[in-house]
């Protein structure tokens, strides 16, 4: 496109352009400016336009017009061992309360219905600009938004959890019943050597004690197998540890060996057949849990946003899902039916990973 004049300029931004531009310049030369993660300026310099800092929030969004992700912090300042999030988006940053309900205030004038708070470590929020973790706070806020109907929680960190966010889940009914806390394993050997924070008994305490204040709460967990440490006795006592807790979703990855990382030293040596064995029985065991989890919400009804519609049936979500990554609901279409809208619908049967039903009046 550049040789036919078609493309003036070629440039790259993102995570790999910020930890390896200089070995991108070398093999990508046809690229005329590589960018960091939060480069903005530069890269609209480039273009011939200045930042306007008015408008940093306002956003064309990538999602259905019914929902929309909001990154409530930018970078991460734990020390996991096989993370290189911090090499390529430095410490945690977070936004201002203020900032944050500005551009959800914005969202939701646009339509947005559902807001999903993301980071890369939520729970952490507010430390490094107030001096204390104002998760719940920011929660509090972002509820008194007019027209916003379902708050979600992503990416919230075990160790140090605040127990304050737990009250305002359970009293706000904005707020989804949902955290997504990924623990990553349950061995303590595999745990200390990961960095993680937390202990195998903290882990559970923390588990047990977010049931008991929200007793419908939905929770979901990601799981990293194949670590450079984990023993056939580590995997097992994972294992073992998804069976007890039964968690409603779950996703799972196999090790990575990151350069630069503290666990890089380590080296990686579980052979990937044997990290893709364990991943998929991991799998299997969640499917067996999301079966019989799914099979108990027959003939209840559920509010359901409607995402899209497929053929001649529409998917939308309960409050228990979150897109992209979760379950989804599958209803037989009418014209009445309107995509971005809420519904109450009746499940009248279900799958491993799907719900099946009919909007009640």
């Amino acid at each position: 496109m550049k040789e036919s004049g078609r493309l003036k300029k070629l440039l790259v931004m993102g995570c790999l352009s910020e930890r390896y531009s200089g070995e991108l310049k070398k093999e990508i030369p046809e690229v005329d400016g590589f960018f960091g993660v939060m480069d903005y300026d530069s890269v609209l310099k480039e273009i011939g336009f200045n930042l306007k800092h008015d408008l940093l929030g306002e956003r064309l969004l990538t999602t259905p017009k019914h929902f929309a992700y909001l990154k409530i912090s930018e970078g991460c300042s734990n020390p996991c061992s096989f993370c290189a999030i911090p090499l390529m988006r430095g410490i945690h940053k977070s936004k201002t309360i203020e900032e944050i309900s500005k551009e959800a205030n914005s969202l939701v004038a646009s339509g947005v219905k559902e807001i999903i708070l993301v980071g890369q470590d939520t729970t952490y929020y507010g430390i490094d600009i107030y001096g204390k973790r104002k998760l719940a706070q920011l929660l509090q806020q972002l509820c008194r938004i007019y027209g916003l109907e379902w708050i979600r929680l992503m990416y919230a960190f075990p160790s140090l959890f605040p127990e304050d966010v737990l009250e305002v889940i359970a009293s706000e009914s904005k707020i989804c019943k949902y955290i997504d806390i990924p623990t990553q394993h349950i061995s303590d050997d595999v745990l200390k050597s990961m960095r993680r924070g937390i202990s195998k008994r903290k882990t559970f305490e923390l588990i047990e004690t977010i049931k008991k204040k929200i007793p419908n709460i939905t929770l979901r967990t990601s799981i990293i197998v194949g670590y450079p440490n984990e023993t056939e006795d580590a995997f097992r006592e994972l294992i073992n540890y998804i069976r007890e807790i039964e968690f409603d979703r779950l996703g799972v990855f196999t090790y990575s060996s990151e350069n630069g990382t503290p666990a890089y030293d380590l080296g990686d040596p579980i052979p990937s057949n044997v990290k893709e064995e364990r991943r998929n029985l991991i799998m299997e065991l969640q499917r067996e849990i999301s079966l019989l989890k799914n099979e108990k919400l027959e003939n209840r009804i559920f509010k359901t946003l409607v995402d899209e519609k497929i053929n001649s049936h529409f998917v939308g979500r309960t409050e228990k899902d979150a897109p992209e990554v979760d379950n989804e609901v599958i209803i037989q279409g009418t014209d009445e039916i309107e995509v971005g809208e809420f519904y109450n619908v009746k499940i009248n049967d279900s799958s491993e990973y799907d719900l099946y039903g009919e909007i009640v009046k």
